[in-house]
């Protein structure tokens, strides 16, 4: 059940459980009604464990049982009660289970209590979640962000987690004292790795920000994707992109970024971002491993928070979003850019779907869509265009004859709203232009172009 692989310094690490259809498990959900609780714990605890559940069965468990355990006061050794912690080893004991997943953030020595008392391996929310992500990384980004994330949660567990570490090597004849323990060993090599991780991912930052800078230069403005996990972002981008990106019923289904280019219905071209679902508690390492990803989300022009509309918790995931843009340093400018996305329009029944309509009509920016039928992306499509389209200026520009590259530079970066041949040859175009593109147009025509006003705008 768990792999070990061998850095070069020849240690063992217990990497990553493998989950496997023949992986009994049983699935906690740790209720916690204290003052100390995460945010988010005040969604139903019977929403949060069928969350873990489907968490689990990500990995490919089996699921041998369920159980939400209440916890007013944690206890630091365990943080479940003594009662509790026997009933489920009794549990553990009577289902002959291998795993239990505990639905909470434990510390490495509540981890190892709870392992003796249970006699079985014991997995947490971050523990389980890199599992996930582990088993989704299929860029090289994306596996060293896994990886990096594995390696810091591993670090404060060795204590618990190897057997080999009380002992020690021998040191230097020159040296008075014991040599260098097997544990302070493997914490260095641990650390050596991470900052190798670190410089890597570095590197690849600063050529995501190069690719940014040259789709800058395409130019198309960024429509990133956003919402709760499984709340179908990849389903809604393969039917806006045609691309084949997986989709499935399956928490984390999408770790990498997708992009591809897309043709709004005006002629406008944009670049569509898939991005890693969100997820309520997701520890702070997490968030910073995964910054590199998401700071497309944060350079986007327009955002679509995608959420599940026919999910009994859908209110509190989207709150859990809010909690994480925020965290990742999102600004109010960037708020004014978010379109919400009700999706799964077609899991409603009758009844409920008429509430939403009246809903969303009453919420600025905000549409009901299934990705699945294709219900609602007229409407998606015209309110993104507005969006990107409400800080655009129109100009005219009057080209010279044999300025073909200029007419063929505005088609490229720009709306070509009209265009007509004036009769000593020269070419009269009105076309609608960004602010960052209208500047470079400013610079290439000069006093050609002249600024127009609204009635100018709308008249032929």
């Amino acid at each position: 059940m768990t792999a070990r692989a061998k850095n070069k310094g020849g240690a063992g690490v217990d990497f990553q459980i493998e989950g496997k259809a023949a992986t009994r498990a049983i699935v906690i959900h740790v209720d916690r009604r204290d003052r100390g609780a995460p945010p988010g714990s005040g969604r139903a605890a019977v929403a949060r464990l069928e969350e873990a559940v489907g968490l689990a069965l990500a990995i490919d468990l089996e699921i041998a049982g369920q159980i939400v355990a209440p916890v007013a006061a944690p206890k630091p050794a365990t943080l479940l009660g003594s009662g509790k912690v026997e009933e489920i080893a009794a549990r553990v004991k009577e289902t002959e289970t291998e795993l239990v997943v505990v639905n909470a953030q434990l510390s490495p020595i509540q981890q190892r209590n709870l392992e003796k008392a249970w006699g079985s391996k014991v997995l947490d929310r971050t523990g389980l979640i890199l599992e996930i992500f582990g088993r989704r990384a299929s860029t090289r980004e994306g596996a060293l962000q896994v990886e990096l994330a594995h390696l810091e949660y591993q670090k404060s567990r060795l204590v618990r987690s190897w057997t080999h570490l009380e002992r020690q090597r021998g040191g230097f004849g020159f040296l008075g004292g014991p040599g260098e323990s097997q544990l302070e060993a493997d914490r260095r090599l641990i650390q050596e790795r991470i900052s190798r991780i670190e410089d890597q991912l570095e590197s690849v930052k600063k050529t995501r920000a190069l690719h940014r800078r040259g789709r800058a230069r395409v130019p198309y403005p960024v429509v990133a994707l956003v919402g709760y996990t499984n709340a179908g972002k990849s389903t809604l981008f393969n039917r806006l992109s045609g691309a084949q990106v997986l989709a499935r019923d399956l928490l984390f289904a999408t770790l990498d970024p997708t992009m591809r280019v897309i043709e709004l219905p005006h002629g406008r071209k944009i670049i569509l971002s898939d991005t890693v679902g969100f997820i309520s508690d997701l520890p702070t390492s997490l968030i910073a491993a995964f910054r590199a990803t998401l700071e497309e989300v944060l350079s986007a022009d327009v955002i679509l928070h995608v959420r599940d509309i026919a999910h009994d918790d859908s209110e509190a995931q989207a709150g859990d979003v809010d909690r994480v843009l925020e965290e990742l340093g999102i600004d109010e400018l960037r708020r004014s850019r978010i379109i919400e996305v009700w999706n799964k329009l077609d899991l409603l029944p009758p009844t409920e779907r008429a509430g939403r309509e009246v809903q969303a009509l009453r919420k600025p920016g905000c549409v009901l869509v299934s990705a699945v039928t294709g219900e609602g992306l007229d409407p998606l499509l015209e309110l993104i265009e507005g969006r990107l389209g409400a800080e655009d200026t129109v100009y005219e520009i009057l080209l010279p004859p044999q300025d073909g590259q200029g007419q063929a530079w505005l088609h490229d970066r720009g709306e070509v709203l009209s265009r007509r041949n004036c009769r000593d040859g020269r070419v009269l175009m009105k076309v609608r232009l960004t602010a960052d593109k209208a500047g470079q147009a400013q610079s290439r025509f000069g006093t050609a172009m002249k600024l127009l006003g609204q009635r100018e705008v709308a008249a032929e």
